[in-house]
């Protein structure tokens, strides 16, 4: 029986079980699609990233054996869209079962549900095996509950898997060491600089270009520094635990103009393509921190654990309970367009201006430059979900639809109306400048609200909770606020409407 396998360009995961034997009569088929590269507008370090990755993967099959046929971006045998290529190859082939893994963004899933149904052979799918839940762990788990909260899910999961667990209970006597997790950096300790893969990627560039793919964003050519093989994550990862681990969660919300990366790992690419799994990055970060417990406090460990255990499998199950109705979520009621600097990086604001011309330049921001800079500002500038949703999917090197979106939609913009979050993430200047060092040296004043030079976020900020107080008057966690928002005086709410209306309609003046 000869067997074609699809393999998409985020199930790069070598340990798979369908590579444990070489079958002569199995051909795993793999392509670089415009149907892929053209959905959104990509950063050309994902594209590149992504084209290198699958590379580098068909020719490690290749190596133990197996049959693969690769298609380039430019070949001329390359139909571009997944249903013309399933269907071709087939016939080619005269495959007599068709498989595939089941997908991890919903559209996909779709569009092989419907290739399938249209298929004259015997066809099938596999696991990926690659996630520590099922799509369905998070809806069963809390069925009958009205609120899904994380961190019940992340307290199953550990003990689910005897993670950091000592006798039921868990290690260090605490769940959870959110709290240590908030400190300023402020020069020291020491940061290493990111591991160093620099290589020549000239030629995948070249590739994109001719074939016309539109992209977004910046690179060096001649020093791409993403892992885009198993062995180069692992490096990856191996470096994160023996020379930022110590220091990771003391300092995994601070922010620095002259620190991109801090003390984060820079896996998050390599483990939403698969080609490292989160129960291997758990288990090499636990393997150092029981070595070097005199020099590693468990607050470190466990703020990496809780964002690979809790948050990565919670936001994946989110994804699979609520699309496709997930997509098209606006609780709020946002319609505003996304400034166009967030495509160019050219604005007054500090803060602004660091996250996105580092997301621009690095196809990389960490998690509270995009939730707490600008996906802040998005919210209390009301932009449509759908603009927001656009500009993260194709910014970052590690967004993929099923982890996106969630982050985006429901824990960014609070457009799921409470689903992933409890309430909305915003803020004005004041937190902005507790976590670093973004406020010194800005244009505006952080701790003006109105005048020429206050600081936008916080105009902003009391304009947002006094235009939504109707959507969160029965909400629990925004009644401090709220009661805040009530005592300030008419006049001063006046000045503050017409300066936040004054940055919304003129966004790129700011």
């Amino acid at each position: 029986m000869k067997k074609l396998r699809l393999i998409l360009g985020d199930q790069l995961n070598l340990q798979h079980p369908w590579f444990e034997e070489v079958d002569p009569d199995c051909i795993y088929l793999m392509a670089e699609m415009r149907q892929e590269t053209d959905y959104v507008t990509h950063h050309i370090q994902k594209i590149v990233a992504f084209f290198s990755a699958m590379r580098n993967f068909s020719a490690s099959l290749k190596e133990q054996g197996h049959k693969v046929i690769y298609l380039k971006i430019n070949d001329e045998e390359n139909a571009q869209d997944l249903n013309e290529l399933i269907h071709k190859y087939i016939d080619k082939l005269k495959a007599d079962k068709f498989e595939y893994q089941l997908p991890d963004e919903y559209r996909l899933d779709q569009q092989l549900k419907e290739i399938t149904t249209s298929l004259d052979i015997s066809n099938d799918y596999s696991d990926t095996h690659h996630f520590l839940t099922s799509r369905d762990t998070l809806e069963e788990f809390f069925e009958g509950k009205k609120q899904l909260v994380m961190e019940s899910f992340y307290r199953m999961m550990r003990k689910k898997y005897n993670i950091m667990m000592q006798d039921g209970e868990p290690e260090g006597g605490k769940w959870n060491y959110d709290q240590s997790n908030r400190k300023k950096w402020k020069g020291s300790p020491a940061i290493p600089p990111e591991y160093d893969l620099r290589k020549d990627v000239r030629k995948i560039i070249t590739e994109i270009e001719k074939a016309g793919i539109k992209t977004i964003g910046k690179i060096d050519p001649q020093a791409f520094n993403w892992p885009t093989s198993r062995k180069e994550s692992l490096e990856v990862l191996n470096y994160f635990a023996e020379n930022l681990l110590q220091h990771f969660g003391d300092y995994q919300d601070a922010l620095h103009t002259e620190e991109r990366f801090l003390f984060h790992s820079r896996i998050s690419f390599a483990m939403n393509s698969k080609m490292i799994s989160p129960k291997e990055v758990i288990d090499r970060v636990l393997e150092e921190y029981r070595k070097k417990k005199t020099e590693i406090d468990i607050s470190q460990v466990e703020g990496f654990v809780r964002q690979i255990l809790g948050w990565r499998e919670f936001m994946r199950g989110v994804y699979w309970r609520e699309m496709p109705d997930y997509k098209s979520k606006n609780a709020l009621d946002n319609q505003n367009k996304l400034p166009d600097f967030y495509w160019t990086g050219d604005t007054k604001m500090n803060c602004l201006s660091h996250s996105i011309n580092q997301s621009l330049e690095e196809a990389y921001a960490h998690h509270i430059q995009r939730l707490m800079i600008t996906g802040n500002y998005a919210l209390l500038t009301q932009t449509h979900p759908d603009e927001v949703d656009a500009w993260y999917l194709g910014v970052y090197i590690d967004a993929i639809e099923w982890v996106e979106i969630t982050n985006t939609r429901g824990m960014s913009q609070f457009a799921d109306g409470g689903i992933v979050a409890t309430k909305p993430y915003v803020s004005s200047a004041n937190y902005i400048n507790k976590m670093g060092n973004y406020c010194a040296g800005c244009t505006y004043d952080h701790k003006k609200k109105t005048g020429d030079n206050a600081c936008p976020f916080n105009a902003l900020y009391w304009n947002f909770l006094d235009a939504k107080k109707e959507s969160f008057k029965d909400n629990p966690r925004m009644g401090m606020m709220l009661n805040l928002l009530s005592k300030k005086e008419e006049e001063e709410m006046e000045e503050i409407r017409a300066r936040a209306r004054q940055i919304i309609e003129n966004p790129d003046q700011f």
